[in-house]
């Protein structure tokens, strides 16, 4: 299975010191989207004012333009601890052992917005970007990758899809309709009485625990029926839902 995971807006700073090297990244056919597109983001950071519009950014967030300008000589981490917020904390990928890293870096991909999907263990520098931001030079995200990323996931040998990503990366290269595949969405109990809703905070936080059990069980799942059987075992509850959307049911306190 390949699991395809969202980015974070929060990166931690720093790393090692072995710049960018995008033909090292899992998926090397995205070779060109991915120079192009960090070629785009480093020009733009030569008009402060641009930059800071394009990027939505405060005053107070300005050095995040400097942050892109040196896209490709700085440090770099593996993409998976370079992440933080709600999901990645609940990940914890840096207190997983060396054989649930190892299946990460075999089966999780994120989906940045300057390098397309990145395996788990690519090493990235850190970047501001969003799914929605729109370069002059390069036009939409989504003009730019979708395309080239549904044909590098058809590509890829993958039986079986779980896609985690949000609505807005997962526009940016919509898993191919021929390839079996879920997209989760998560809702939390709200109640005794069966309700649900569907609650932000609580949506990523299930994403990156459903990413950790998964990385500490290693299991071989090749398709849907197989999700559903690892999901009943582990206590995770999946609903399947129509055209291939299904559902995840959260306690508050955990991932089901």
């Amino acid at each position: 299975m390949l699991v395809l995971l969202p980015p974070s807006e929060t990166k931690k700073p720093g790393g090692a010191l072995a710049p960018l090297d995008l033909d090292r990244l899992a998926l090397p056919v995205l070779g060109p989207q991915r120079r192009s597109a960090v070629d785009a983001l480093i020009q733009l950071s030569g008009d402060h004012a641009e930059a800071a519009r394009v990027l939505g950014l405060s005053p107070r967030q300005s050095g995040e333009i400097e942050v892109n300008a040196a896209l490709d000589a700085s440090p770099t981490m593996a993409a998976i601890d370079r992440y933080t917020g709600v999901l990645y904390d609940a990940l914890a990928a840096d207190t997983l052992g060396p054989a649930a890293r190892r299946w990460l870096g075999a089966h999780v991909m994120i989906h940045s917005a300057p390098f397309g999907p990145v395996s788990a263990l690519d090493r990235i520098p850190a970047y501001r970007l969003g799914a929605t931001a729109s370069i002059p030079s390069l036009g939409s995200l989504r003009r730019h990758w979708a395309t080239a990323v549904t044909a590098a996931l058809a590509a890829s040998g993958a039986p079986f899809i779980l896609d985690l990503r949000s609505e807005a990366y997962a526009a940016l290269g919509p898993v191919p309709s021929a390839l079996p595949s879920v997209y989760l969405r998560v809702v939390t109990a709200t109640g005794d009485d069966g309700a649900v809703r569907a609650l932000n905070h609580f949506n990523k936080h299930a994403k990156g625990a459903l990413a950790r059990l998964l990385a500490s069980d290693r299991p071989r799942i090749r398709s849907a029926a197989g999700f559903a059987r690892w999901a009943g075992v582990a206590g995770v509850e999946v609903r399947p839902g129509a055209d291939g959307v299904w559902t995840l049911v959260e306690e508050k306190s955990g991932v089901t």
